[in-house]
């Protein structure tokens, strides 16, 4: 396929970046609500009005950033779901639930635009190609937000998961963990070490995906 100039790439990568960030947020405050916890809703905050979640930072600044830079890994995040632990039915085991649904909706976003690339074929090609150009921007970031969020790293959703797992003395320590995780993750981008840990399941996760939808 051609080489896309500035300009194009963020036509093709505004819409699921945009997708990829706000699901995901409204994926946490979904699930809290059908577990007990109703604060999401009533903030408002289950909408996929972009607006209700943007930060400035993660969500434009961040993913524009790398995209001009050319980065092989495009990310960003959203303003946090607020959700109140205490209004959960079974408050350690929902937490699990709500932490992953997040990564799970991309993973569901991520087939969804699979199934884009495979139906673009149906189009002229005028059509086919932003659509295929499209849903590949779409299955790269999901997949990126899904692994990078399931690292058993606080506060990323995989974090929270383990501390659900864990017995409550481990849960306590892994928790403490918190307030250094965003420099954790610097570290790791800084280093390498990020994308040696996730690039390995990123491709297998890519190429399982594009197997299965045929569309390699």
């Amino acid at each position: 396929m051609p080489e896309l100039t500035l300009v194009q790439k963020i036509a093709v990568w505004v819409l699921p970046v945009l997708f990829a960030i706000t699901v995901h947020e409204v994926a946490h405050g979904w699930a809290a609500k059908r577990l007990g916890d109703p604060t999401a809703d009533r903030l408002g905050r289950l909408t996929l009005n972009p607006i209700k979640h943007v930060d400035p930072m993660g969500t434009v600044v961040l993913p524009l950033l790398l995209l001009v830079l050319s980065s092989p890994f495009i990310f960003g995040w959203a303003k946090p779901v607020p959700v109140t632990w205490q209004n959960l039915r079974h408050p350690k085991r929902d937490m699990i639930l709500v932490a992953a649904a997040g990564p799970g909706a991309n993973l569901l976003m991520a087939a969804g635009w699979a199934l884009v690339i495979k139906l673009a074929g149906l189009f002229p090609e005028s059509v086919a190609l932003p659509l295929i150009y499209m849903g590949s921007a779409g299955i790269l970031i999901n997949a990126v937000l899904m692994i990078l969020n399931m690292l058993p790293i606080p506060p990323l959703d995989g974090g929270r998961v383990l501390s659900g797992l864990l017995p409550g003395p481990l849960a306590w320590q892994l928790n403490r963990v918190e307030p250094y995780g965003l420099i954790i993750l610097i570290v790791l981008l800084a280093t390498g070490l990020l994308g040696k840990i996730m690039g390995p399941i990123f491709g297998a996760f890519v190429d399982g995906l594009t197997r299965l939808f045929g569309i390699r």
